[in-house]
């Protein structure tokens, strides 16, 4: 299964690949040559394929719980000041995707949507300590009745030109569903509430949807 953001580059690709085959099967007289040839277009679409994969998963949805927006690596777990929107102090979790992780990005919480902001910017390295402030990015805020408003905010790295975000406001979405997609190579930030249990730790891989990254403890 391969995500709809992913349907026209796909069928591009193809086009693409099966004109290179013909033009060098025609017009290519060394055989080396058109092996290594066909060997690049096969590479090609076999990386584009990988990277808008979208594999079927069964969510357990649970309230008590924040879900990791992106499949990658946890890069930052840090307490910060976050002034975009809550002008206060949070945990960051951050998570690194590399191109060839799964890059649909799904709601932490289920909740409504109460801020949804795109940020045109740079394209730093996503792992530069500036990449959250100075890339192009969007900010997504869902408020969930039991444990308030979430953030997660969707950053562009050095290879990814397109940031794709579903989250409108008001609407009303559901815990790991997907809010975006951000193509080729990227990362996303959540931020919690200073009182939240963190479930992870530093270079753990995490799921989508699927690993839990805090618990919230509005009662400790």
């Amino acid at each position: 299964m391969f995500h709809k953001e992913g349907y026209k580059i796909i069928v591009i690709t193809f086009i693409v690949v099966a004109a290179l085959f013909l033009l060098s099967h025609r017009f290519v007289n060394l055989e080396w040559l058109q092996y290594l040839i066909y060997a690049g277009g096969f590479l090609l679409l076999l990386l584009i394929l990988q990277f808008f994969r979208n594999p079927k998963r069964d969510f357990t949805l649970n309230d008590d719980f924040v879900l990791s927006p992106v499949d990658g690596k946890v890069v930052v777990i840090e307490e910060v000041f976050e002034k975009e929107y809550f002008n206060d102090k949070r945990i960051q979790i951050s998570v690194f995707m590399s191109p060839l992780n799964v890059h649909v990005t799904r709601y932490p919480v289920g909740g409504e949507v109460t801020f949804s902001k795109y940020h045109p910017g740079k394209f730093l390295v996503a792992w530069h300590p500036k990449a959250s402030e100075e890339n192009e990015r969007t900010t997504i805020v869902v408020k969930n009745s039991r444990f308030g408003e979430i953030l997660h905010r969707q950053i562009a790295g050095a290879l990814a030109k397109r940031i794709v975000n579903y989250a409108k406001v008001p609407n009303e979405v559901v815990q790991a569903s997907d809010s975006g997609f951000i193509k080729f190579g990227s990362r996303v930030d959540v931020f919690l509430p200073l009182d939240a249990k963190v479930n992870v730790t530093l270079n753990q891989k995490v799921k989508g949807g699927m690993t839990v990254l805090a618990a919230l403890d509005h009662d400790a």
